[in-house]
């Protein structure tokens, strides 16, 4: 039988990187996200490897829209066996700039997204006995910083709900699981944006998602809950 990854978030970086992991290994993957285009060229690319792929452009954050892609996913590939929360939504400013709608709107595709994509996918895993759940995080998951106060809330939410779920839902043989990104991910637009001589450390996306799917790939007897990923930096180990 068939089985089915659901990858919300899905973007030129780690998104995709993940969208095309999930599809190596086997599994019919669908892809969230607002931009219909991306979403379409993407899929396409991954069929031509021999894999099954689907873009359903959703607004994370509203809850028709996410109930609507996954009664299609339900429809076209059957029940959810892992859900990937990797949507996310960053207004940057200091507390004083900071507008309410921004504030907002990160919680509500962050934290609030990740509970609807949830509130869908558990039932099929429940109904399973198995299945897993992953969360990206961020550094600003666990230790808030100037300028970054609707991120660092909204992830910490995020962190919140991914540990609670854990706990009520582990017990029924689903393993969740938050990534921490501690660092910065290498991506398209990151590039084009980076000066040439830049030293910064960057994360590969691909090599992450390969720990994405060691994550599913654990025994029950040994889950993790949280790990987190930083690229090679020597200060780090100075």
């Amino acid at each position: 039988m068939n089985k089915t990854a659901v990858i919300s978030g899905v973007g030129a970086g780690l998104g995709a990187s993940l969208a095309r992991k999930f599809a190596r290994e086997g599994y019919q993957v669908a892809l969230l996200a607002r931009s219909a285009d991306y979403l379409e060229a993407l899929a396409a690319e991954i069929q031509t490897t021999g894999a099954t792929a689907k873009g359903f452009p959703t607004d994370i954050g509203d809850p028709q829209k996410v109930g609507d892609s996954f009664a299609q996913i339900r429809e076209q590939f059957g029940k959810v066996d892992i859900l990937v929360n990797h949507a996310g939504n960053a207004a940057w400013g200091n507390f004083s700039e900071l507008s309410p709608v921004d504030f907002e709107r990160s919680w509500r595709i962050c934290a609030f997204g990740s509970f609807l994509c949830c509130q869908q996918a558990v039932p099929d895993m429940v109904s399973s006995g198995n299945g897993t759940i992953l969360f990206t995080g961020a550094t600003s998951a666990v230790r808030g910083r100037a300028g970054a106060l609707a991120f660092s809330s909204a992830k910490f939410a995020v962190r919140g709900l991914a540990w609670s779920l854990a706990r009520e839902v582990g017990p029924k043989g689903i393993h969740v699981a938050h990534i921490i990104i501690d660092g910065i991910l290498d991506t398209p637009n990151l590039r084009s944006d980076m000066s040439p001589d830049a030293e910064e450390p960057l994360l590969n996306t691909d090599a992450v998602a390969d720990v994405y799917w060691s994550l599913v790939e654990q025994h029950k007897s040994t889950w993790t809950f949280e790990l987190d990923l930083r690229p090679h930096n020597e200060d780090f180990f100075s």
